[in-house]
Protein backbone atom coordinates (compact mmCIF):
# COMPACT_ATOMS: atom_id res chain seq x y z
CA UNK A 1 0.00 0.00 0.00
CA UNK A 2 1.34 3.39 -1.01
CA UNK A 3 0.63 6.31 1.33
CA UNK A 4 1.09 9.85 0.04
CA UNK A 5 0.09 13.40 0.99
CA UNK A 6 -1.39 16.17 -1.13
CA UNK A 7 -3.15 19.52 -1.02
CA UNK A 8 -6.93 19.49 -0.70
CA UNK A 9 -8.59 19.20 -4.09
CA UNK A 10 -11.79 18.02 -5.78
CA UNK A 11 -12.10 14.23 -5.92
CA UNK A 12 -13.71 12.17 -8.64
CA UNK A 13 -12.99 8.49 -7.97
CA UNK A 14 -12.47 5.89 -5.29
CA UNK A 15 -13.55 6.29 -1.67
CA UNK A 16 -13.36 9.59 0.17
CA UNK A 17 -13.12 10.01 3.94
CA UNK A 18 -13.92 13.34 5.59
CA UNK A 19 -13.07 14.05 9.20
CA UNK A 20 -15.95 15.67 11.06
CA UNK A 21 -15.41 17.47 14.39
CA UNK A 22 -17.71 17.17 17.38
CA UNK A 23 -20.93 19.02 16.67
CA UNK A 24 -21.16 17.79 13.10
CA UNK A 25 -20.06 20.93 11.28
CA UNK A 26 -18.55 19.96 7.93
CA UNK A 27 -15.28 21.48 6.81
CA UNK A 28 -15.02 23.60 3.64
CA UNK A 29 -14.22 20.73 1.27
CA UNK A 30 -16.92 18.47 2.70
CA UNK A 31 -19.43 21.34 2.61
CA UNK A 32 -18.70 21.97 -1.07
CA UNK A 33 -19.17 18.27 -1.75
CA UNK A 34 -22.43 18.27 0.18
CA UNK A 35 -23.70 21.25 -1.80
CA UNK A 36 -22.62 19.70 -5.12
CA UNK A 37 -24.49 16.47 -4.30
CA UNK A 38 -27.65 18.26 -3.14
CA UNK A 39 -27.12 17.67 0.56
CA UNK A 40 -26.26 13.97 0.42
CA UNK A 41 -23.97 14.23 3.47
CA UNK A 42 -26.12 16.45 5.62
CA UNK A 43 -29.19 14.30 4.99
CA UNK A 44 -27.29 11.12 5.84
CA UNK A 45 -25.91 12.72 9.02
CA UNK A 46 -29.36 13.83 10.12
CA UNK A 47 -30.88 10.43 9.39
CA UNK A 48 -28.16 8.62 11.37
CA UNK A 49 -27.96 11.26 14.14
CA UNK A 50 -24.26 11.55 13.35
CA UNK A 51 -22.61 14.59 14.95
CA UNK A 52 -18.88 13.90 14.65
CA UNK A 53 -18.61 11.99 17.90
CA UNK A 54 -15.11 10.68 18.58
CA UNK A 55 -14.30 7.57 16.50
CA UNK A 56 -17.85 7.13 15.22
CA UNK A 57 -18.29 6.63 11.47
CA UNK A 58 -20.95 6.94 8.79
CA UNK A 59 -20.81 5.47 5.27
CA UNK A 60 -22.66 7.01 2.32
CA UNK A 61 -22.68 4.69 -0.71
CA UNK A 62 -22.20 6.01 -4.27
CA UNK A 63 -23.52 9.57 -3.83
CA UNK A 64 -25.76 10.68 -6.71
CA UNK A 65 -24.03 12.91 -9.25
CA UNK A 66 -20.52 11.56 -8.60
CA UNK A 67 -18.33 8.70 -9.76
CA UNK A 68 -17.20 7.96 -6.22
CA UNK A 69 -17.67 4.50 -4.73
CA UNK A 70 -18.55 5.80 -1.29
CA UNK A 71 -18.04 8.68 1.13
CA UNK A 72 -17.09 7.95 4.75
CA UNK A 73 -17.49 10.43 7.59
CA UNK A 74 -15.33 9.78 10.66
CA UNK A 75 -15.91 11.60 13.93
CA UNK A 76 -12.88 13.51 15.19
CA UNK A 77 -14.46 14.43 18.51
CA UNK A 78 -13.20 17.63 20.11
CA UNK A 79 -10.36 18.74 17.85
CA UNK A 80 -8.85 20.61 20.80
CA UNK A 81 -8.07 17.22 22.30
CA UNK A 82 -6.81 15.67 19.07
CA UNK A 83 -3.22 14.52 19.58
CA UNK A 84 -0.93 11.98 17.98
CA UNK A 85 -2.42 8.80 19.42
CA UNK A 86 -5.98 9.97 18.75
CA UNK A 87 -5.01 10.61 15.12
CA UNK A 88 -3.54 7.11 14.90
CA UNK A 89 -6.79 5.63 16.15
CA UNK A 90 -8.71 7.57 13.50
CA UNK A 91 -6.36 6.18 10.86
CA UNK A 92 -6.90 2.64 12.14
CA UNK A 93 -10.68 3.07 12.09
CA UNK A 94 -10.49 4.46 8.56
CA UNK A 95 -8.39 1.51 7.40
CA UNK A 96 -10.94 -1.01 8.69
CA UNK A 97 -13.58 0.68 6.54
CA UNK A 98 -11.51 1.17 3.37
CA UNK A 99 -9.25 -1.91 3.41
CA UNK A 100 -11.23 -3.59 0.64
CA UNK A 101 -11.33 -0.49 -1.57
CA UNK A 102 -8.51 -0.18 -4.13
CA UNK A 103 -8.22 3.62 -3.92
CA UNK A 104 -9.04 5.95 -1.04
CA UNK A 105 -8.49 9.55 0.00
CA UNK A 106 -8.71 11.04 3.48
CA UNK A 107 -9.51 14.76 3.54
CA UNK A 108 -8.58 16.85 6.60
CA UNK A 109 -10.27 20.19 5.99
CA UNK A 110 -11.08 21.27 9.54
CA UNK A 111 -8.98 23.58 11.76
CA UNK A 112 -7.02 21.92 14.52
CA UNK A 113 -6.10 23.25 17.94
CA UNK A 114 -3.06 25.36 18.69
CA UNK A 115 0.03 23.20 19.21
CA UNK A 116 -0.58 20.57 16.54
CA UNK A 117 -0.67 21.17 12.81
CA UNK A 118 -2.79 19.55 10.14
CA UNK A 119 0.39 18.05 8.69
CA UNK A 120 1.31 16.31 11.94
CA UNK A 121 -2.26 15.04 12.37
CA UNK A 122 -2.18 13.71 8.80
CA UNK A 123 1.12 11.91 9.40
CA UNK A 124 -0.20 10.14 12.49
CA UNK A 125 -3.42 9.18 10.74
CA UNK A 126 -1.15 7.59 8.14
CA UNK A 127 0.74 5.86 10.94
CA UNK A 128 -2.50 4.41 12.31
CA UNK A 129 -3.44 3.18 8.84
CA UNK A 130 -0.07 1.50 8.47
CA UNK A 131 -0.16 -0.20 11.88
CA UNK A 132 -3.68 -1.51 11.36
CA UNK A 133 -2.83 -2.83 7.89
CA UNK A 134 -0.49 -5.51 9.29
CA UNK A 135 -1.61 -9.08 8.68
CA UNK A 136 0.24 -12.33 9.39
CA UNK A 137 -1.14 -14.67 6.76
CA UNK A 138 1.90 -16.41 5.29
CA UNK A 139 0.56 -19.86 6.18
CA UNK A 140 -2.93 -19.39 4.72
CA UNK A 141 -3.43 -21.38 1.55
CA UNK A 142 -7.12 -20.54 1.22
CA UNK A 143 -8.81 -17.26 1.98
CA UNK A 144 -12.09 -15.72 0.87
CA UNK A 145 -11.26 -13.05 -1.70
CA UNK A 146 -13.82 -10.75 -0.15
CA UNK A 147 -11.81 -10.74 3.08
CA UNK A 148 -8.48 -9.81 1.51
CA UNK A 149 -7.39 -6.17 1.68
CA UNK A 150 -7.35 -4.48 -1.71
CA UNK A 151 -6.19 -0.98 -0.80
CA UNK A 152 -3.27 -0.10 -3.08
CA UNK A 153 -3.13 3.66 -2.72
CA UNK A 154 -4.10 6.05 0.06
CA UNK A 155 -3.80 9.81 -0.32
CA UNK A 156 -4.20 12.06 2.70
CA UNK A 157 -5.14 15.61 1.76
CA UNK A 158 -4.40 18.48 4.11
CA UNK A 159 -3.16 22.08 4.10
CA UNK A 160 0.41 21.04 4.92
CA UNK A 161 1.35 18.00 2.83
CA UNK A 162 5.08 18.75 3.03
CA UNK A 163 4.93 18.79 6.83
CA UNK A 164 2.94 15.56 6.78
CA UNK A 165 5.47 13.85 4.54
CA UNK A 166 8.41 14.93 6.72
CA UNK A 167 6.65 13.84 9.91
CA UNK A 168 5.65 10.49 8.45
CA UNK A 169 9.30 9.84 7.57
CA UNK A 170 9.99 9.45 11.31
CA UNK A 171 6.82 7.42 11.95
CA UNK A 172 7.23 4.81 9.21
CA UNK A 173 10.51 3.36 10.62
CA UNK A 174 8.86 2.72 13.98
CA UNK A 175 6.01 0.90 12.26
CA UNK A 176 8.58 -1.22 10.41
CA UNK A 177 10.15 -2.11 13.75
CA UNK A 178 6.74 -3.06 15.14
CA UNK A 179 6.09 -5.25 12.09
CA UNK A 180 9.42 -7.01 12.67
CA UNK A 181 8.37 -7.70 16.25
CA UNK A 182 4.93 -8.91 15.17
CA UNK A 183 6.45 -11.23 12.59
CA UNK A 184 8.81 -12.82 15.12
CA UNK A 185 6.13 -13.21 17.78
CA UNK A 186 3.52 -14.60 15.38
CA UNK A 187 5.70 -17.37 13.95
CA UNK A 188 5.16 -20.89 15.30
CA UNK A 189 7.87 -22.45 17.42
CA UNK A 190 8.91 -24.91 14.72
CA UNK A 191 9.92 -21.87 12.64
CA UNK A 192 11.25 -19.49 15.29
CA UNK A 193 13.66 -21.10 17.72
CA UNK A 194 16.93 -19.74 19.12
CA UNK A 195 19.07 -20.25 16.00
CA UNK A 196 16.44 -19.09 13.51
CA UNK A 197 15.58 -16.04 15.65
CA UNK A 198 19.28 -15.19 15.74
CA UNK A 199 19.52 -15.59 11.98
CA UNK A 200 16.67 -13.13 11.45
CA UNK A 201 18.40 -10.50 13.55
CA UNK A 202 21.32 -10.60 11.09
CA UNK A 203 18.95 -8.85 8.69
CA UNK A 204 19.36 -5.76 10.88
CA UNK A 205 22.93 -5.39 9.67
CA UNK A 206 21.66 -3.84 6.43
CA UNK A 207 20.13 -1.09 8.61
CA UNK A 208 23.50 -0.41 10.24
CA UNK A 209 23.05 -2.49 13.40
CA UNK A 210 26.08 -4.54 14.49
CA UNK A 211 24.94 -8.08 15.30
CA UNK A 212 26.91 -10.67 17.26
CA UNK A 213 25.66 -14.13 18.18
CA UNK A 214 27.03 -16.18 21.08
CA UNK A 215 26.42 -19.92 21.18
CA UNK A 216 26.49 -22.31 24.09
CA UNK A 217 30.25 -22.78 24.06
CA UNK A 218 30.84 -19.04 24.48
CA UNK A 219 28.15 -18.74 27.14
CA UNK A 220 29.53 -21.69 29.05
CA UNK A 221 32.95 -20.00 29.15
CA UNK A 222 31.24 -16.90 30.55
CA UNK A 223 29.65 -18.98 33.30
CA UNK A 224 26.01 -18.54 32.25
CA UNK A 225 24.77 -21.57 34.13
CA UNK A 226 21.34 -20.08 34.82
CA UNK A 227 20.50 -19.44 31.16
CA UNK A 228 22.04 -22.66 29.89
CA UNK A 229 20.18 -24.75 32.45
CA UNK A 230 16.84 -23.67 30.99
CA UNK A 231 17.78 -25.03 27.57
CA UNK A 232 19.20 -28.36 28.76
CA UNK A 233 16.06 -30.26 27.77
CA UNK A 234 15.91 -28.96 24.21
CA UNK A 235 17.62 -30.24 21.08
CA UNK A 236 17.86 -26.58 20.01
CA UNK A 237 21.03 -24.78 21.05
CA UNK A 238 20.56 -21.71 23.22
CA UNK A 239 21.79 -18.40 21.86
CA UNK A 240 22.59 -14.87 22.99
CA UNK A 241 22.11 -12.10 20.42
CA UNK A 242 23.98 -8.82 20.88
CA UNK A 243 22.79 -5.92 18.71
CA UNK A 244 24.53 -2.53 18.77
CA UNK A 245 23.38 0.79 17.37
CA UNK A 246 25.97 3.53 17.84
CA UNK A 247 24.02 6.64 16.88
CA UNK A 248 25.34 9.17 19.40
CA UNK A 249 27.90 11.76 18.34
CA UNK A 250 30.31 10.30 20.88
CA UNK A 251 30.49 6.58 20.17
CA UNK A 252 32.07 6.05 23.60
CA UNK A 253 29.07 7.42 25.49
CA UNK A 254 27.77 4.69 27.81
CA UNK A 255 24.79 3.06 26.11
CA UNK A 256 21.30 2.30 27.20
CA UNK A 257 20.90 -1.48 27.23
CA UNK A 258 17.59 -3.17 26.49
CA UNK A 259 17.29 -6.88 27.36
CA UNK A 260 14.60 -9.24 26.11
CA UNK A 261 13.49 -12.62 27.42
CA UNK A 262 13.49 -15.00 24.48
CA UNK A 263 11.96 -18.33 25.51
CA UNK A 264 11.02 -19.43 22.01
CA UNK A 265 8.75 -22.10 23.41
CA UNK A 266 7.89 -22.76 27.02
CA UNK A 267 6.42 -26.11 28.00
CA UNK A 268 7.29 -25.40 31.62
CA UNK A 269 10.00 -28.05 31.47
CA UNK A 270 9.70 -30.81 34.05
CA UNK A 271 7.21 -28.54 35.88
CA UNK A 272 5.01 -29.10 32.85
CA UNK A 273 2.25 -26.62 32.05
CA UNK A 274 -1.31 -27.88 31.58
CA UNK A 275 -2.04 -28.58 27.90
CA UNK A 276 -4.91 -26.13 27.51
CA UNK A 277 -3.59 -22.99 25.84
CA UNK A 278 0.01 -24.19 25.79
CA UNK A 279 0.19 -23.39 22.06
CA UNK A 280 0.39 -19.70 22.86
CA UNK A 281 3.72 -20.18 24.63
CA UNK A 282 5.26 -19.59 21.20
CA UNK A 283 5.12 -15.89 22.15
CA UNK A 284 7.05 -16.36 25.37
CA UNK A 285 9.90 -14.80 23.41
CA UNK A 286 7.86 -11.58 23.12
CA UNK A 287 10.39 -9.51 25.07
CA UNK A 288 13.18 -10.51 22.72
CA UNK A 289 10.89 -9.76 19.78
CA UNK A 290 10.34 -6.24 21.09
CA UNK A 291 14.08 -5.67 21.49
CA UNK A 292 14.75 -6.78 17.91
CA UNK A 293 11.94 -4.57 16.60
CA UNK A 294 13.18 -1.62 18.63
CA UNK A 295 16.67 -1.95 17.18
CA UNK A 296 15.21 -1.91 13.66
CA UNK A 297 13.15 1.19 14.45
CA UNK A 298 16.11 3.05 15.98
CA UNK A 299 18.40 2.22 13.10
CA UNK A 300 15.90 3.10 10.39
CA UNK A 301 15.14 6.49 11.91
CA UNK A 302 18.85 7.09 12.66
CA UNK A 303 18.37 7.59 16.40
CA UNK A 304 21.06 9.78 17.96
CA UNK A 305 21.80 7.44 20.84
CA UNK A 306 24.01 4.49 21.66
CA UNK A 307 21.76 1.49 22.30
CA UNK A 308 22.58 -2.16 22.88
CA UNK A 309 19.89 -4.80 22.49
CA UNK A 310 20.38 -8.23 24.06
CA UNK A 311 18.18 -11.29 23.51
CA UNK A 312 18.62 -14.41 25.61
CA UNK A 313 17.15 -17.22 23.49
CA UNK A 314 16.25 -20.68 24.76
CA UNK A 315 13.63 -23.41 24.56
CA UNK A 316 12.23 -24.83 27.79
CA UNK A 317 11.44 -28.50 27.05
CA UNK A 318 10.95 -31.66 29.15
CA UNK A 319 13.58 -34.28 28.41
CA UNK A 320 15.89 -36.72 30.11
CA UNK A 321 18.55 -34.00 30.10
CA UNK A 322 16.25 -31.23 31.38
CA UNK A 323 16.94 -29.57 34.71
CA UNK A 324 14.78 -30.81 37.56
CA UNK A 325 12.96 -29.05 40.37
CA UNK A 326 15.48 -28.85 43.18
CA UNK A 327 18.55 -28.56 40.96
CA UNK A 328 21.07 -25.83 41.82
CA UNK A 329 22.67 -23.75 39.06
CA UNK A 330 25.44 -21.18 39.24
CA UNK A 331 24.78 -17.89 37.46
CA UNK A 332 27.35 -15.72 35.68
CA UNK A 333 27.36 -13.46 38.74
CA UNK A 334 28.57 -16.39 40.85
CA UNK A 335 25.34 -16.48 42.82
CA UNK A 336 23.70 -19.90 43.14
CA UNK A 337 20.03 -20.56 42.46
CA UNK A 338 17.86 -23.42 43.62
CA UNK A 339 15.42 -24.11 40.78
CA UNK A 340 12.29 -25.05 42.67
CA UNK A 341 10.06 -24.63 39.61
CA UNK A 342 11.37 -25.11 36.08
CA UNK A 343 8.44 -23.06 34.76
CA UNK A 344 9.92 -19.96 36.39
CA UNK A 345 12.58 -20.03 33.67
CA UNK A 346 12.52 -16.56 32.14
CA UNK A 347 14.09 -14.99 35.19
CA UNK A 348 16.95 -17.49 34.97
CA UNK A 349 17.64 -16.42 31.41
CA UNK A 350 17.47 -12.73 32.30
CA UNK A 351 19.71 -13.14 35.35
CA UNK A 352 22.71 -14.04 33.21
CA UNK A 353 21.96 -11.60 30.39
CA UNK A 354 21.51 -8.68 32.80
CA UNK A 355 24.84 -9.48 34.45
CA UNK A 356 26.57 -9.85 31.09
CA UNK A 357 25.15 -6.51 29.95
CA UNK A 358 26.61 -4.69 32.94
CA UNK A 359 29.96 -6.46 32.83
CA UNK A 360 30.54 -5.80 29.13
CA UNK A 361 28.77 -2.53 28.32
CA UNK A 362 28.65 -0.53 31.59
CA UNK A 363 25.27 1.00 30.65
CA UNK A 364 23.91 4.22 32.12
CA UNK A 365 20.42 2.68 32.00
CA UNK A 366 19.22 -0.90 31.63
CA UNK A 367 15.66 -1.99 30.83
CA UNK A 368 14.41 -5.55 30.43
CA UNK A 369 11.17 -6.75 28.89
CA UNK A 370 9.71 -10.15 29.56
CA UNK A 371 6.50 -12.14 29.38
CA UNK A 372 7.47 -13.12 32.88
CA UNK A 373 4.44 -13.90 35.03
CA UNK A 374 0.81 -14.88 34.84
CA UNK A 375 0.39 -12.90 38.05
CA UNK A 376 0.74 -9.60 36.18
CA UNK A 377 -2.15 -10.64 33.91
CA UNK A 378 -4.26 -11.39 36.98
CA UNK A 379 -3.48 -7.92 38.30
CA UNK A 380 -3.67 -5.79 35.15
CA UNK A 381 -5.38 -7.92 32.47
CA UNK A 382 -4.29 -6.78 29.00
CA UNK A 383 -4.62 -3.05 29.66
CA UNK A 384 -1.25 -2.24 31.28
CA UNK A 385 2.22 -3.73 31.51
CA UNK A 386 3.82 -4.05 34.93
CA UNK A 387 6.66 -1.65 35.76
CA UNK A 388 9.32 -2.29 38.39
CA UNK A 389 12.29 0.03 38.87
CA UNK A 390 15.13 0.90 41.24
CA UNK A 391 15.05 4.56 40.16
CA UNK A 392 12.06 6.89 40.51
CA UNK A 393 13.11 9.20 37.67
CA UNK A 394 13.44 6.27 35.29
CA UNK A 395 10.02 4.98 36.31
CA UNK A 396 8.53 8.42 35.70
CA UNK A 397 10.19 8.74 32.29
CA UNK A 398 8.98 5.31 31.16
CA UNK A 399 5.47 5.96 32.42
CA UNK A 400 5.36 9.28 30.55
CA UNK A 401 6.60 7.64 27.34
CA UNK A 402 3.93 4.96 27.70
CA UNK A 403 1.20 7.54 28.18
CA UNK A 404 2.40 9.45 25.12
CA UNK A 405 2.00 6.44 22.83
CA UNK A 406 -0.83 4.75 24.76
CA UNK A 407 1.27 1.77 25.82
CA UNK A 408 0.52 2.15 29.47
CA UNK A 409 2.59 1.05 32.47
CA UNK A 410 1.58 0.53 36.08
CA UNK A 411 4.31 0.65 38.70
CA UNK A 412 4.45 -2.03 41.39
CA UNK A 413 6.24 -1.79 44.75
CA UNK A 414 9.47 -3.57 45.58
CA UNK A 415 11.21 -4.10 48.91
CA UNK A 416 12.90 -6.34 51.45
CA UNK A 417 9.60 -7.81 52.60
CA UNK A 418 9.17 -9.32 49.13
CA UNK A 419 12.83 -10.18 48.63
CA UNK A 420 12.96 -12.43 51.69
CA UNK A 421 10.47 -14.73 49.95
CA UNK A 422 13.37 -15.89 47.75
CA UNK A 423 15.48 -17.34 50.56
CA UNK A 424 16.65 -20.91 49.91
CA UNK A 425 17.72 -23.51 52.43
CA UNK A 426 20.63 -24.72 50.28
CA UNK A 427 21.57 -21.94 47.84
CA UNK A 428 21.87 -18.17 47.64
CA UNK A 429 18.26 -17.96 46.50
CA UNK A 430 15.42 -19.94 45.00
CA UNK A 431 13.78 -18.99 41.71
CA UNK A 432 10.24 -18.58 43.06
CA UNK A 433 8.66 -16.83 46.01
CA UNK A 434 5.52 -17.76 47.86
CA UNK A 435 2.03 -18.08 46.38
CA UNK A 436 1.35 -14.33 46.55
CA UNK A 437 2.74 -11.27 44.71
CA UNK A 438 4.34 -13.43 42.02
CA UNK A 439 5.18 -10.54 39.71
CA UNK A 440 6.88 -8.64 42.51
CA UNK A 441 8.98 -11.55 43.77
CA UNK A 442 10.02 -12.25 40.16
CA UNK A 443 11.22 -8.64 39.88
CA UNK A 444 13.01 -8.97 43.23
CA UNK A 445 14.80 -12.00 41.82
CA UNK A 446 15.99 -9.99 38.82
CA UNK A 447 17.14 -7.13 41.01
CA UNK A 448 19.64 -9.47 42.66
CA UNK A 449 21.50 -9.43 39.33
CA UNK A 450 21.50 -5.65 38.98
CA UNK A 451 24.50 -3.78 40.37
CA UNK A 452 24.31 -0.01 40.83
CA UNK A 453 22.87 0.44 37.36
CA UNK A 454 19.69 2.45 36.81
CA UNK A 455 17.26 -0.34 35.94
CA UNK A 456 13.64 -1.06 35.09
CA UNK A 457 11.80 -4.31 34.45
CA UNK A 458 8.69 -4.42 32.26
CA UNK A 459 6.45 -7.46 32.67
CA UNK A 460 4.59 -7.53 29.34
CA UNK A 461 2.88 -10.91 29.71
CA UNK A 462 -0.61 -9.43 29.37
CA UNK A 463 -0.01 -7.02 26.49
CA UNK A 464 2.29 -8.70 23.98
CA UNK A 465 -0.54 -10.81 22.51
CA UNK A 466 -4.24 -10.00 22.25
CA UNK A 467 -6.72 -12.66 21.11
CA UNK A 468 -9.36 -10.06 20.28
CA UNK A 469 -7.01 -7.53 18.70
CA UNK A 470 -6.63 -3.85 19.52
CA UNK A 471 -7.67 -0.79 17.60
CA UNK A 472 -4.16 -0.69 16.06
CA UNK A 473 -3.69 -4.41 15.49
CA UNK A 474 -5.47 -7.50 14.27
CA UNK A 475 -5.93 -10.34 16.78
CA UNK A 476 -2.50 -11.71 17.66
CA UNK A 477 0.81 -9.99 18.26
CA UNK A 478 0.55 -6.32 19.27
CA UNK A 479 4.19 -5.21 19.15
CA UNK A 480 3.66 -3.50 22.53
CA UNK A 481 6.90 -1.97 23.76
CA UNK A 482 8.55 -0.86 20.53
CA UNK A 483 6.84 2.52 20.43
CA UNK A 484 7.13 2.94 24.19
CA UNK A 485 10.89 2.43 24.29
CA UNK A 486 11.44 4.35 21.06
CA UNK A 487 9.64 7.30 22.67
CA UNK A 488 11.58 6.92 25.91
CA UNK A 489 14.87 7.00 24.02
CA UNK A 490 13.74 9.92 21.85
CA UNK A 491 12.73 11.98 24.87
CA UNK A 492 15.54 11.12 27.28
CA UNK A 493 18.59 9.57 25.63
CA UNK A 494 19.37 11.29 22.31
CA UNK A 495 21.96 13.97 21.55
Amino acid sequence: MKISFAKISVLSKGTVIYGVPNGGKLGPAASKFDKRTRGSLSRAMKSASFKGEKEKSLVVLAPVGTRLDKVVLIGLGDVRDLRETAAERIGAIAYKIIAREPLATIVLDVPFSVGISAGVVASHIAGGVQLRSYRFNKYRTKEDKSEKPKLRSLVIQCDEPATAKASFASIRPVAEGIFFTRDLTSEPANIIYPASFSARTKDLEKDGVKVEILGETAMRKLGMGALLGVGDGSVRESQLVVMRWDGAKNKKTPPIVVVGKGVCFDTGGISLKPPGGMWDMKWDMGGAGVVAGLMRALAKRKAKANVVGLCGLVENMPDGAAQRPGDVVTSMSGQTIEVQNTDAEGRLVLADVLWYAQERFKPHTMIDLATLTGAVIAALSNHYAGLFANDDDLATQLTAAGQHVEERLWRFPMGEEYDKELRSLIADMKNIGGPKAGSITAAQFLQRFVKNTRWAHLDIAGVVWNEKGTILSEPGSTGFGVRLLNRFILDNCED
